[in-house]
């Protein structure tokens, strides 16, 4: 069974408001280079340092105010974005002359539900080094307004994900969230009701992890082996597949049909919900699997109406908005402001309903999953970078669906992480326009950064 499954109703989740403390940031710099390597990390490349730091010389001049709206492919993005501007970014500085002065750091928006699965010490430290909590699933409004507040007077930039969440892919972009240019225009709102000149920039990150061997083949022929146990598969293929690149793509394909089947099996056993299932032998001896993303695109939809029947929510949006509300709405259930007023009958029925918002959550998290999986992404491309990512997200939903820690999968050896800062979005300049017209104006915004970090990807 997943991990974690709520036994019993618990009190209501209270914002953690930030609180920056210097000193734990100064302990936290000490220590990053040795948890960079920990999460195997050898090192990180960066390009258009030189541009960021000019524009937070401009931010410490109260000349401009900063979003850095970073990509998200990794649950390691915030210590490598720490390293760029704790360490990158006033290197390049003092060589360039550029008078930041110290510390140079930026107040972040994170999930609330970080805390919840990470444990209250990371709620701790993320509220100690600035961070603020948001409800992805609600208009958490005091989130917002905390968020607003810091972007026009906070003395850090406030860096954002506008993906909303990692996708365990290096070279696919998800769709970006509205929000972070909604943002970016109520700063201005803020500044021109103030009276006050400073231009609003939304500066593009993105990263990305290659192997630092990219010719390690080694290390994913053992993680295939890994999970072909796991699945309890047999190691031969056919012997018209005699290539080691088909041998490899041959032993994906298998293991996402398996997964696939299993899954559609497990939906129409427990849920009475009926899945086409076509044979995989033929789709595995050619080495492709054409109609792997159309089951897998019916399984996630099977997977969220289950969640959302249960919870009475309509199946309407992207993936990401369909996850946010059925997560809220769990957490409704789960998280309670009304206990101490109920009878110890009462409260017997809010535990059980919280187990059960509990499970349902999981189909939640089965799709997230897969949320950026579409069949093609290593067909396109076979490198071992793709191989890693996707068989890295096959181990870790296998690990949760055994009650595992996904996280404690093994990495698969040293990589490179890789930030290119983009050209900055100059916000201020669109302003007239989002007067005109606040929906287009987010909407082109939007898609503005979109374009940008795809093309980072590209290069």
């Amino acid at each position: 069974m997943p991990h974690a499954i709520v036994q019993q109703a618990q009190p209501a989740l209270r914002f953690i408001p930030p609180d920056y403390q210097p000193w734990l940031h100064r302990v936290v710099k000490t220590v990053l280079p040795m948890l960079l390597r920990s999460h195997g990390i050898q090192r990180v490349e960066t390009t258009g340092v030189e541009e960021l730091a000019q524009r937070l010389d401009q931010f410490q001049a109260r000349q401009a105010r900063l979003i850095l709206a970073f990509r998200h492919p990794s649950t390691q993005d915030p210590l490598v974005l720490a390293h760029l501007l704790w360490k990158t970014v006033p290197t390049v500085a003092r060589r360039n002359q550029i008078p930041l002065r110290s510390p140079v750091h930026s107040q972040f928006l994170y999930d609330r539900g970080i805390p919840i699965w990470a444990g209250q010490l990371t709620g701790w430290v993320l509220s100690k080094l600035g961070g603020i909590p948001i409800q992805r699933g609600k208009l958490d409004r005091l989130a917002l307004k905390t968020a607003r507040d810091c972007l026009v007077n906070g003395d850090f930039p406030l860096a954002i994900a506008p993906e909303g969440a990692t996708n365990n892919h290096s070279e696919i972009l998800s769709p970006l969230e509205p929000g972070i240019a909604q943002l970016a225009f109520w700063c201005c709102d803020d500044l021109a009701e103030a009276n006050r000149s400073e231009a609003v920039f939304i500066i593009p990150i993105s990263l990305q992890y290659p192997f630092v061997d990219r010719q390690n083949w080694a290390v994913i022929d053992q993680l295939f082996n890994d999970l072909e146990q796991q699945l309890k598969l047999p190691k031969s293929l056919s012997p018209a597949i005699d290539h080691p690149g088909e041998k490899r793509y041959a032993r994906l394909a298998r293991l996402g049909l398996e997964m696939l089947t299993m899954f559609e099996t497990f939906y129409r056993e427990a849920y009475g919900q009926s899945l086409a299932v076509d044979s995989a032998k033929n789709v595995v001896e050619k080495t492709a699997y054409p109609d792997f993303a159309t089951r897998l695109q019916r399984l996630r939809e099977m997977a969220l109406s289950v969640a959302e029947s249960h919870f009475n929510l309509p199946a309407k949006g992207t993936i990401s908005d369909r996850c946010r509300r059925i997560e809220q709405a769990g957490w409704d259930r789960i998280y309670r402001d009304d206990l101490e007023q109920l009878s110890p009958v009462a409260r017997g029925l809010a535990d059980w309903n919280a187990m059960e918002a509990s499970i349902r959550m999981g189909h939640m998290r089965l799709v997230e999953q897969f949320a950026a999986v579409s069949g093609s992404y290593v067909r396109e491309k076979p490198s071992i970078d793709r191989y890693a990512e996707v068989l890295t997200i096959i181990a870790r939903a296998i690990a949760w669906i055994q009650g595992r820690n996904p996280q404690s999968i093994s990495k698969l050896g040293q990589r490179i992480a890789k930030l290119q800062i983009g050209q900055p979005i100059n916000v201020s300049d669109r302003y007239l326009d989002y007067r005109k017209s606040r929906r287009s104006a987010i909407e082109q915004l939007t898609a503005d950064l979109q374009t940008q970090l795809e093309q980072s990807i590209k290069q």
